[in-house]
């Protein structure tokens, strides 16, 4: 069943996230297992995918489909496997330079409530933008592949009307909110690896479109910005 696989899935996420956050901020110098911060973040962004991930599996459930397709595939190029690790790896030492950044680093002093409940609201707006992308988008799989076989069409709607990559574009805020949500800027600043790898994924990615999907070029004419709008 579609929506008991979704919920599967994002339970582990959750799980994954706290097991990388909560459980480690035990063990390190100063730190607490009982991290009242970091237990609202789970709380919150655990109840928001789930609403989203049952969501999907009503409204669109190919689109859901799509996004628990395993991370791997033999249509995967070498070097989207390549970013793809490192994506994973990046995300890991991000996870980690919060809590041990907040417990025993404490390099730069923590934002304010005021900011980080700022940070908050921007990792929600930039997970309302992933979902948006998801919605629209039945085609945005997990890592770049070549779809013709499943009849991949070229999507221009929603918010693909205002950049080529919506769903990049959410991942930004969404990040750096959470890093100002657990009350880090040292954080912050790791977060910005995250936009370098994504670049690197962008370059793989539009190479392969531009292969494979019809109309792809004429796309990139009619929306010339990859990622944020009026930008680049």
């Amino acid at each position: 069943m579609l929506i008991l696989r979704g919920v599967i899935g994002g339970l582990f996420q959750v799980a994954m996230f706290g097991s990388l956050l909560v459980v480690p901020a035990g063990l390190v110098s100063g730190g607490t297992w009982y991290w009242s911060r970091a237990l609202l973040f789970l709380g919150v962004y655990g109840c928001v995918l789930l609403i989203s991930i049952v969501a999907l599996a009503i409204k669109a459930p190919a689109n859901l489909e799509a996004r628990l397709r395993p991370p791997v595939s033999r249509k995967q190029p070498v070097a989207d496997r390549i970013v793809t690790t490192v994506l994973m790896l990046w995300g890991v030492g991000w996870f980690v330079s919060i809590l041990v950044d907040v417990f025993s680093w404490k390099l730069l002093p923590a934002p304010s409530f005021a900011v980080s409940a700022f940070g908050a609201v921007l990792s929600v707006v930039g997970f309302g933008i992933v979902m948006a992308a998801i919605y629209e988008n039945s085609f945005a799989v997990p890592i770049v592949e070549d779809q013709t076989e499943v009849g991949q069409v070229l999507v221009d709607t929603g918010p693909y009307a205002r950049v080529r990559h919506p769903l990049y574009l959410g991942m930004l805020p969404f990040v750096a909110g959470i890093s100002l949500w657990l009350e880090s800027y040292t954080s912050l600043i790791v977060s910005f690896g995250f936009l370098v790898v994504i670049v690197g994924r962008l370059v793989v990615e539009e190479r392969m479109l531009r292969q494979t999907l019809p109309g792809y070029s004429e796309y990139v004419e009619k929306v010339p910005y990859r990622l944020v709008p009026f930008v680049w």
